[in-house]
């Protein structure tokens, strides 16, 4: 997959400046090992608690212009360069509260920050808080769900999973099952887990349909992923 490419963004250029010098000046040793250490070590941290880094990012974006989906691109891309998680995270927020910004034609992005320094604290939000509400804009991406629910990478395929989880009423409840069915043998934890993340999320709008469907497939389904779906009804 090629690396997609960087916009010129002059709105990027001053949110990454202000970001850089607000987040460095609050960084923490002591707590970014500590973070570092409870995250498996996916990426070295500043040690900024989360109440205080979004406070820090208020402050960054105060008076800066809306932006637009090129905006949006260059400022998630320069933070992924950066090593260091918060930045990550002060993207994945960014993109977020502007998702409304973007097209479809903004998911390659999303799916650059997927499988670069994966991990559930940023897939997860990116799930379903960017590539959620991407696909629910845009019919055609449904298609790209297809694609990605069969995707070997298991974090894409969580994403799938996972990119319906505040749809609600508005859930596509076939995918959703043939989707939890079509990853149902996976061995790996985080998958099976979405699965029941998935299932559990839904059951709040029509916990019939997910007791009917888990009865059903209870034979194909982790124990995992059934505890998971039924913990609530």
């Amino acid at each position: 997959m090629t690396h997609p490419a960087t916009p010129d963004s002059p709105l990027a250029d001053t949110v990454l400046d202000r970001l850089t010098n607000v987040y460095g000046a609050a960084a923490d040793p002591v707590r970014a090992a500590e973070a570092a250490a409870y995250m498996k070590h996916v990426a070295p941290f500043l040690g900024l608690r989360t109440p205080e880094r979004r406070a820090l990012s208020r402050s960054v974006l105060k008076g800066t212009a809306r932006p637009d989906e090129a905006d949006c691109t260059a400022v998630a891309l320069r933070c992924w360069e950066l090593p260091e998680r918060e930045y990550h995270y002060f993207a994945v927020d960014y993109l977020r509260r502007w998702v409304g910004r973007c097209s479809s034609h903004f998911l390659p992005v999303v799916r650059h920050l997927l499988v670069t320094v994966p991990w559930w604290d940023t897939v997860d939000t990116l799930a379903a808080h960017v590539v959620g509400p991407l696909a629910a804009a845009d019919p055609a991406l449904v298609s790209v769900m297809d694609e990605w629910i069969e995707d070997d990478n298991l974090w894409i395929a969580r994403t799938a999973l996972l990119h319906q989880l505040r749809y609600k009423g508005a859930t596509d409840t076939e995918r959703l099952f043939r989707y939890c069915l079509r990853q149902s043998d996976h061995t790996d934890f985080f998958i099976r887990k979405a699965i029941g993340w998935s299932l559990r999320e839904y059951a709040k709008t029509d916990p019939d349909a997910v007791r009917d469907f888990v009865d059903g497939a209870r034979d194909r389904l982790a124990p995992l992923s059934v505890r998971e779906a039924l913990k609530n009804i």
